[in-house]
């Protein structure tokens, strides 16, 4: 098998911290999201062209903007859905930018993350799901003003966990979907939105930065959990054991924290971590000869599979803080670090490994 090479396209230093970027999907563009030294919002968008990235439009928001997402758009629209540092949940055509399409002070501290389904991803109405520092997940309908359509959070005299990941999957069909909720604990929640129950729950003991299903419009397949310090789990999620929960292989990567995961859009069983000492790591997940045995009760269980990396490169002395890859351009992908410089990157020999 050829190795797969990551090599650095195009460099372009900004002058405000990075937290998050998307691919605008069926584009050459893309978006960036951070925070002005003087607490205001970066909202940027470049195109690339001839090999080299071009600045489209440049907005700066009242507040600091930590997350985004499409998910919950069509193509035809591609309305913008982000998080700020107050707690604001809005959603923005691109084609005007003045004033948001959608407003709503969804939480009492900032959003640290945002993910959609039911736009031009997965089955069912659009939702956008937000994860903040007030230790609640809350689902939201754009189509309905000011109230989430669901919220899980910790009860009375319950303590509250700083929420710092979320992501949307199982959205197979027009009425199953789930959301997954990583806390500062290590706690990992997955929430029944059928059925509005907490279908599992687990502890990896560290805190969970990331969390993203390798699919969001197919019943559950796999999960992967990134962590503070230098761990990522990839959970089997077609077979829960009743006691036991979910298969589970374990990786140590980067040496540092593992800010997050994304996988590929062209093979799911290929993803991207992100380390906090600024490398970028590629692994491929192979499946166990059997996915399902049973136990000494005859109770049906999953068995996990095998990771292997395929390539890593050090792509900045600071951590990378965002991934995206092109949902269009299979290896054309973007990443942005904490020394202020957003990178576009080529993978190639993706549809080799």
């Amino acid at each position: 098998m050829e190795k797969p090479q990551i090599i650095s396209h195009v460099q372009k230093p900004v002058n405000y911290t990075l937290f998050d970027t998307k691919w605008i999907p069926c584009s050459a563009k893309f978006i960036v999201l951070g925070n002005h030294a003087r607490g205001t919002g970066a909202f940027q968008v470049y195109e690339v062209q001839h090999g080299d990235i071009k600045l489209v439009h440049d907005i700066e928001k009242s507040k600091a903007l930590k997350c985004g997402t499409f998910g919950a758009s069509s193509l035809q629209q591609r309305y913008f859905a982000t998080g700020d540092f107050d707690g604001k949940m809005q959603i923005w055509n691109l084609e005007a930018m003045e004033l948001p399409v959608y407003s709503v002070k969804a939480h009492k501290e900032i959003i640290n993350a945002i993910d959609g389904v039911g736009g031009y991803i997965g089955e069912g109405a659009p939702e956008i799901v937000t994860a903040s520092r007030d230790g609640a997940v809350k689902v939201w309908d754009p189509r309905q003003k000011n109230d989430p359509v669901a919220t899980m959070e910790a009860g009375e005299g319950e303590d509250k966990r700083d929420c710092w990941t979320v992501a949307f999957g199982h959205a197979y069909n027009q009425s199953d979907r789930c959301v997954c909720a990583g806390y500062d604990n290590g706690d990992i929640k997955l929430f029944d939105l059928r059925n509005m129950a907490l279908k599992w729950e687990t502890n990896i003991k560290n805190g969970v930065c990331g969390l993203e299903f390798d699919r969001k419009d197919i019943s559950m397949n796999k999960l992967v959990a990134t962590t503070l310090e230098s761990k990522f789990h990839v959970y089997d999620m077609r077979t829960q054991h009743p006691t036991k929960g979910f298969a589970c292989v374990t990786e140590k990567a980067h040496k540092s924290t593992v800010w997050g995961c994304r996988h590929l859009p062209q093979n799911r069983d290929v993803f991207m971590t992100l380390g906090g000492n600024g490398t970028l790591n590629l692994w491929k997940y192979t499946y166990p000869a059997k996915r399902v045995k049973e136990d000494e009760n005859g109770a049906e269980m999953g068995v996990a599979g095998t990771v292997n990396l395929l390539q890593n490169v050090m792509m900045s002395t600071q951590p990378i803080s965002s991934f995206d890859w092109s949902p269009d351009k299979e290896g054309l992908c973007v990443c942005t670090a904490f020394d202020q410089t957003l990178r576009v990157l080529i993978t190639t020999k993706l549809n080799r490994v």
